[in-house]
């Protein structure tokens, strides 16, 4: 059986677009929520989560409806796959029902958690060079190359407003704090007028 899963942040947002797509891919039964993208609790999907059963599989309009973060949704979609259960998203390339989509999300978990441990490991690196050198541990007034990616794509999606501070920042793996360091640095005017969409 296909279910669907809508979400918006308010109820200002239309949904309509969500479930007419979800209606078109042949959803039996649709689960729509109301809750900021940031916020942990989210009892209509702990609803659909319990419904779903082998063989199910769920289909959302975008990945960014489902997850919290990159975390949060590689977490969520290798739960699913475990209890047998297929994941689909209409806007982005992921397909768990067949091997190709499996493939391609089992490429993007990994590199994803490779980027995690490989700024672990130049941090760690870098801080002991440092100090070896007789230097305390600090940042840096230029950024990393990783840094600096992230900070390319922090302003990308601040200036593009779809998301939120907090989605940004779960996106990206770093706190508000650091998100608004990178702005600065790549000299975002903080604050500026943004979509209120999320």
């Amino acid at each position: 059986m296909k279910f669907g899963y809508t979400r918006v942040s308010t109820n200002h947002q239309n949904p309509d677009l969500q479930i007419d797509q979800l209606r078109l891919e042949g959803c039996e039964e649709i689960f729509h929520e109301m809750v900021s993208g940031a916020k942990a609790e989210r009892p209509i999907l702990e609803s659909l989560l319990e419904k779903v059963r082998p063989g199910d599989v769920i289909v959302v309009w975008k990945l960014d409806r489902l997850g919290r973060s990159l975390r949060h949704l590689i977490d969520l979609i290798n739960t699913l796959i475990e209890k047998g259960v297929g994941l689909k998203s209409i806007q982005d390339p992921i397909d768990t029902t067949n091997a190709q989509g499996r493939l391609i999300f089992n490429i993007f978990a990994s590199l994803a958690e490779f980027e995690r441990d490989l700024i672990i490991e130049r941090t760690h690196a870098g801080l002991t060079a440092a100090r070896a050198r007789g230097k305390k541990g600090g940042r840096p007034k230029g950024l990393s190359e990783a840094a600096e990616r992230k900070a390319i794509a922090a302003e990308a999606l601040y200036v593009k407003a779809d998301l939120s501070v907090n989605e940004i920042a779960d996106n990206l793996g770093i706190s508000k704090a650091t998100l608004y360091n990178y702005l600065r640095h790549r000299g975002v005017k903080i604050g500026s007028v943004r979509n209120s969409v999320f």
